[in-house]
């Protein structure tokens, strides 16, 4: 049969394409690149494609084909980096996300190191609950010593991570967390803080219940229990360890705060058990052996003459819904547990990327009652729609099998293609594919130098910024180099204060406006939100900890703070120092996106976390 051609080329940054050469597109034994970048989607679209022959004809197929390229080549909607990587190669590993369980013996713990390695070879990214490991220092009956407890056993974990590279383009993420009731807690919370060297390949977050909010919201004790036995092992005042939190995560960014409580109120599938993990940055709550394939519009593509095109939006929803159904059945899993459980809930994850740049198109500045409405208003138009597209998934081809007894089917919903539809993922690399802000968040710079290849370095300024600036006659190269001297618009008198309400960067904004669109998406997103809290140098242990009690009272199912110059070794950097990309080597500093540290890898900054990348 003729193979398809399309005529869309896809409009790619210089820096796009050097991302797309360095580590999506086909290579050969020599290690030459072999594939343009419209290949690349061309073979991802039909790949993913191929599903539809399981519900209908070649000819559906062909022309689901063309939709899904249109709408990559288009960078309307771009899916999880593995999706783009792996599509139609050996590997063949198209999700993102999973969630292994990790119980109490020394068989189910090296049973999930090995899970992991084949995870992390396949290209995707692990969470772990350690919660049902007894403490160190415990008795263990059969053999007649004692337990080294969860921290020990999670550098077993991250040595192993260490060692397998995933698909030959990066390492693999962890998220680690730990219950605030364990007994181990105090060990788990300073482990990153303590030692910056240790869990280079973990994000790391406390699980934490609504019990010990409210004991520190009244200034309790609450319980330290021992999982082996279910026993109270002693009680301690909840404010205490909360500062334990607090000190930490303004050291070093780790721990995270997951709200497991909320997580679970949220649960799908509650006869199928509670969810205790997330994926590497926390925005996918997994029941254990789950996957999920995500996938992100970007927003900046439906703004026209400074309105959002809802009905241009609700038809690259449905073709997204569609596309991620479509992984569900045509990846090639990592494991057979894997691919029994995630099949038999479906669960997608579809979200947005450049919240920022729409935006500034749309002219409402982040930090605004009038963006907070529209951002809201935008999740539950996606949201219902997403809801929608799934519903019809499953009039043509039947309810996920967990069907029976979820929520939905309590409810009385008759149909649903999918248990979850919606996550906000941060976006790391396919924004930059898309050249667009990543995912919710705000720009992080508005101006900074890049170093090239040869070593020079060059002047970059936000294309929608220089725009504007050029437009209303106040742009000048001078200008240009005081910002990044500045590293804001904010004080400079030059650029008038409209512009400067508009172009508000990450350390701009308080962090009160980072909690609160983050609120405004999570009101409306069936699993959790990928979201930094950015904090300035100065920031003291009080604001981390109000940043927290904020993030609870909103509703949020978990918070990340991350205070700029916390790491060693910060690549990211604003004001003289530089720019996003000059240090090539030495330590990575913390990815922009989610606090991990950034990896070098042949000239190329990675977040081995996020997906996050910046070559030079």
């Amino acid at each position: 049969m003729k193979q398809q051609s399309f005529q869309r080329k896809p409009r790619l940054s210089p820096h796009a394409r050097l991302v797309l050469e360095r580590r999506y597109l086909k290579r050969d034994i020599h290690n030459r690149v072999t594939e343009q970048p419209a290949q690349m989607f061309e073979r991802a679209a039909r790949f993913v494609a191929g599903a539809d022959a399981l519900y209908g004809s070649q000819r559906l197929v062909r022309r689901t084909t063309a939709a899904f390229y249109e709408m990559m080549a288009a960078l309307d909607f771009l899916p999880n980096s593995p999706t783009l990587m792996n599509a139609d190669r050996e590997l063949g590993q198209l999700a993102a996300c999973f969630v292994l369980p990790v119980a109490d013996s020394i068989e189910s713990i090296f049973n999930a190191v090995r899970d992991t390695a084949l995870i992390h070879k396949s290209g995707g990214g692990t969470g772990f609950s350690f919660s049902s490991i007894r403490p160190a220092n415990d008795l263990v009956k059969s053999t007649l010593g004692v337990s080294s407890g969860p921290v020990s056993f999670m550098n077993v974990f991250d040595v192993a991570t260490e060692t397998i590279k995933q698909g030959g383009v990066r390492r693999g993420a962890n998220m680690g967390l730990l219950s605030v009731h364990h007994p181990d807690i105090l060990d788990f919370i300073d482990a990153k803080a303590r030692n910056r060297d240790q869990f280079t390949n973990f994000n790391l977050s406390v699980s934490v219940t609504d019990h010990f909010m409210n004991a520190v919201l009244q200034d309790r004790n609450y319980e330290w229990v021992n999982p082996h036995d279910g026993k109270c092992q002693q009680r301690r005042p909840a404010k205490e360890v909360f500062d334990r939190i607090v000190q930490a995560a303004w050291s070093c960014g780790d721990p995270g705060l997951v709200f497991i409580d909320r997580i679970n109120q949220a649960n799908p599938l509650p006869h199928l058990g509670p969810i205790e993990a997330t994926n590497p940055c926390g925005e996918q709550p997994l029941l254990p052996y789950e996957s999920c394939t995500l996938g992100s519009i970007n927003l900046a593509r439906f703004v026209h003459r400074r309105r959002i095109d809802f009905d241009r939006l609700r038809s690259v929803i449905g073709q997204a819904i569609h596309f991620l159904d479509n992984v569900v059945d045509i990846n090639r899993y990592p494991l057979p547990r894997i691919e029994e459980v995630t099949r038999r809930n479906r669960k997608i994850g579809l979200g947005v990327m450049g919240l920022a740049d729409m935006l500034i198109r749309l002219g409402l500045p982040y930090n605004s009652d009038e963006a907070l409405s529209v951002c809201g208003r935008l999740m539950a138009f996606l949201h219902d729609e997403a809801r929608a597209a799934s519903a019809d998934l499953a009039r043509q081809r039947g309810n996920f099998p967990s069907f029976p007894g979820s929520v939905y089917d309590q409810s009385g919903q008759a149909y649903m293609r999918n248990a979850t539809t919606t996550t906000i993922a941060p976006t790391g690399s396919i924004s930059i594919i898309a050249n667009c802000s990543s995912g919710i968040e705000p720009l992080f710079a508005l101006a900074y130098r890049r170093r090239v290849l040869d070593q020079q370095e060059l002047l970059e300024v936000h294309p929608l910024f220089k725009r504007r600036a050029k437009a209303k006659g106040y742009w000048t190269e001078n200008l240009a180099k005081q910002l990044v001297k500045e590293g804001s618009i904010q004080g400079i008198k030059a650029v008038p204060e409209e512009e400067r309400r508009l172009f508000t960067t990450a350390h701009d904004l308080s962090p009160e406006w980072h909690l609160r669109i983050q609120a405004a998406f999570q009101a409306h997103t069936d699993n959790a939100v990928s979201k930094t809290i950015n904090l300035p140098p100065a920031s003291t242990p009080d604001q981390v900890r109000s940043i927290f009690l904020m993030g609870y009272r909103l509703g949020l199912k978990g918070v990340t703070v991350y205070r700029y110059g916390s790491k060693n070794g910060q690549v990211l950097n604003l004001g003289d120092d530089v720019s996003s990309e000059i240090a090539i080597s030495g330590p990575g500093g913390p990815c922009p996106e989610c606090g991990a540290p950034l990896q070098n890898d042949n000239g190329c900054w990675l977040c081995k976390v996020c997906g996050y990348s910046r070559c030079s």
